[in-house]
């Protein structure tokens, strides 16, 4: 089977979201890179790796931390991604797949 050019969109990737996509997805909506309605289905590569440069400078700002955002920042970054979080879980994301290879 052929690796598809296109991404399937946030609302339709793999465990909930919970993907190295999905996580740029919602970084940029949190700095505002992106409409939060934008979901990126059919969005070639070369355009969610430019995302990502929007997405890394933006973090650059402030130390790559959560914690060095600015009030309203952060509490967008909690909105989505504890969102995101809750609604992985319900589709059966655990999360170990982050740490398998802590081991």
């Amino acid at each position: 089977m052929a690796k598809p050019n296109t991404y399937v969109g946030i609302d339709k990737d793999v465990n909930g979201g919970m993907t190295a996509i999905g996580k740029l997805i919602r970084d940029a909506w949190v700095f505002g890179i992106i409409p939060e309605t934008e979901t990126c289905e059919g969005w070639n590569f070369a355009g969610l790796d430019s995302l990502s440069d929007k997405v890394n400078i933006e973090w650059d700002k402030y130390g790559c931390l959560v914690s060095n955002l600015p009030d309203d920042l952060r509490q967008r970054h909690e909105k989505f991604h504890d969102h995101a979080v809750a609604h992985a879980r319900k589709s059966g994301w655990a999360g170990e797949q982050e740490t398998d290879d802590e081991e």
